[in-house]
């Protein structure tokens, strides 16, 4: 079984790529994320393991700002719960949805030795939407893979789900947050404030699904 810091790793590089430019194709996006989350952990690992806040800090300033968090968030509250949220409701869970995965996964990047990435040519690219699968190497040497789709937003491609190891992360979280609405009596602001607690819960959901390697 996969353990929990790997499969923390193929999620949070699966869910916030890097900056994407225009000019950038899906695969670019990809990968120069990958390149540049990488090239930025190796160079402050040590300082990273001292300091969590400034880890997390590199994280939200090389990840966040690519991620489409609105339609990421609409997507996991789906229409039912959404259209009844405020826009501060929206921004509170927006932020709490990214402030969970960085606590929870980020220390998964620092157990990281260089293993092997690969990224995969970006299929099904219309101009609008694509998909890019990537392939990472475990300390087991067992390949896992991860499946991005990226849409193309005012110009710009932006994350808006990931399949990691079999799993589709869009959908695990969507089924969380409708069973933590039922279980809070459908009060949407006590479901927002205990996010990372239903973050946790899927994580461990996630570790307990059987492997899948890529032969």
């Amino acid at each position: 079984m996969i353990s929990i810091l790997r499969r923390g790793l193929l999620v949070l590089l699966a869910a916030f790529p890097l900056l994407a430019l225009a000019a950038q194709t899906p695969h670019d996006v990809v990968q120069s994320t990958t390149n540049e989350l990488l090239g930025d952990l190796k160079a402050n690992k040590e300082q990273y393991k001292s300091n969590p806040s400034a880890f997390y800090d590199s994280l939200n300033r090389i990840l966040g700002p690519v991620v489409d968090a609105d339609g990421i968030s609409r997507s996991i509250m789906t229409v039912k719960y959404s259209r009844k949220a405020t826009p501060k409701q929206m921004q509170r869970f927006q932020e709490n949805f990214k402030r969970s995965l960085m606590q929870f996964y980020g220390n998964a990047l620092l157990e990281y030795n260089n293993q092997g990435i690969v990224v995969d040519p970006a299929k099904a690219d219309d101009g609008k939407r694509a998909s890019v699968g990537m392939k990472v190497t475990g300390n087991n040497g067992a390949v896992y893979p991860v499946q991005y789709t990226l849409e193309n937003i005012s110009g710009e491609w932006k994350v808006r789900n990931v399949i990691v190891n079999g799993i589709n992360i869009g959908k695990l979280f969507r089924d969380q947050f409708a069973d933590a609405m039922q279980r809070n009596g459908n009060d949407l602001d006590k479901t927002i404030d205990g996010w990372a607690g239903e973050v946790a819960k899927a994580k461990q959901t996630a570790d307990s699904s059987p492997e899948k390697t890529v032969k």
